[in-house]
């Protein structure tokens, strides 16, 4: 309904009002409203429109919808989740929030939302938080109560266990069989890691043969939901082989001097863990590493220790291993000294040797070629060679010198032999 009214004043304007009456509804909550004046002006028409006003329009609910936030993603636990209740009256009705315990059993949860906005909050969810929650409004004109329910399903994993086969105490050479287990409403997937966490095997089996100190370790069973990114669990076992000690490093042979000061040491692997012995009086320092130990003995070096050494034993209720540790006396600093100035003179000599017989062949005072012993009374030689005869001024001196066994002297001729070089012509 629309009622106009136009008053024209002493002073010959003119006043216009239009009232317009109308019955809201729900679809009208949006809609703006405004009027337009149109007059006349110097022959021509004009207008002029009013701003836009939205009507507020009260209207009780009709549909409720109930979500779990974010839900673009799985739940899995130790997540925050949000159960978000909407209704579409205005104003916004007053919600309440419930969750199923039982067949007609509903636990009341409004004390825990903010019953304004509509929200659950549910901080570090887990097993125990899966369920059907219920959402419920009260419109308060007219006491209208809607209600809506949703499922919340929180995925997890529970009972990881490892098992290994043989339990009893392991040694040297055995073998063992790992198995894990878990439960979850979902597939899982298992890995085996070492103490590193370096991947060693996938399945949920671990089969270790020939085991040794080096490879007792603790191994962790890794379960995975692929299909919940981010839920995994992990759960150690220690796989602890027992035996006697073996020593695995020690420092011998080791060069001392007198009464000098030195640390000797000596490691050893073992389970259960060992003691270690020295046969020597000192100050002794153990370290201890996983399943190794390492024993560092400090001792002034007398002339006993320099001869008999020491000796390191390693114990524990499975064995005993011992090793020796043998000293050696280091040369001074003055031998060695010595020593290295007779090798450089020795250098240097064998040097000069060199340089002069490089020298003398060089200037033909080393023969070039020796073609061995001939007979002096060898008339002829060959035509293309030439033939040197090499005699010494003193032959008979020694000839005198050259005698038999029986004391008699020989001809000078018969022992010389004549060297023959042959040079090409």
């Amino acid at each position: 309904k629309i009622s106009t009214t136009r008053t024209r004043e002493s002073s010959g304007l003119y006043t216009v009002s239009s009232t317009l009456f109308t019955h809201v509804t729900r679809e009208d909550r949006n809609s703006l409203y405004h009027c337009t004046v149109h007059y006349w002006l110097r022959g021509q028409r004009r207008v002029v429109e009013s701003q836009r006003v939205n009507v507020t329009v009260f209207y009780p609910a009709q549909h409720v919808k109930l979500q779990v936030m974010p839900s673009s993603t799985v739940v899995k636990e130790g997540d925050d989740v949000k159960l978000v209740c909407e209704a579409d009256g205005n104003p916004a009705p007053v919600f309440s929030f419930y969750k199923r315990e039982l067949e007609d059993s509903w636990q009341d949860l409004t004390s825990l939302a903010d019953t304004n906005s509509g929200v659950l909050n549910l901080h570090d969810v887990n097993k125990s938080s899966s369920g059907l929650y219920r959402c419920q409004t009260l419109d308060l004109d007219d006491m209208r109560q809607l209600e809506k329910d949703v499922e919340l399903v929180v995925n997890y994993i529970e009972g990881v266990h490892v098992k290994m086969e043989p339990s009893s105490p392991l040694h040297e050479g055995d073998s063992v069989k790992l198995s894990c287990d878990a439960h979850s409403p979902v597939a899982l997937n298992y890995q085996w890691r070492d103490e590193k966490d370096r991947k060693v095997a996938e399945g949920n089996h671990l089969f270790l043969s020939n085991l040794t100190f080096e490879t007792s370790s603790n191994f962790s069973c890794k379960v995975i939901a692929p299909s919940v990114p981010g839920l995994e669990r992990s759960k150690q076992v220690a796989v602890a082989v027992q035996g006697k000690p073996r020593i695995v490093a020690i420092s011998s042979p080791l060069y001392v001097q007198q009464d000098e000061v030195v640390n000797l040491t000596c490691k050893a692997i073992a389970f259960p863990r060992p003691s270690v012995h020295w046969n020597v009086n000192g100050t002794a320092h153990e370290y201890i590493e996983n399943q190794h130990i390492a024993s560092n003995l400090t001792v002034r070096v007398n002339h006993d220790l320099l001869r008999a050494g020491a000796m390191c034993r390693v114990s524990n209720a499975l064995g005993v291993s011992e090793k020796h540790i043998q000293l050696l006396d280091q040369k001074t600093p003055e031998s060695k000294g010595v020593i290295i100035v007779a090798i450089i003179v020795c250098i240097l000599v064998v040097a000069v040797l060199g340089s002069v017989i490089y020298f003398l062949h060089k200037k033909g005072k080393i023969p070039c070629g020796r073609a061995g012993k001939q007979d002096i009374t060898k008339p002829e030689a060959r035509k293309d060679k030439i033939v040197v005869e090499v005699k010494s001024d003193k032959l008979s001196e020694e000839a005198g010198l050259l005698q038999g066994a029986n004391g008699e002297k020989r001809p000078a001729t018969d022992q010389v032999g004549q060297s023959v070089v042959h040079c090409p012509s």
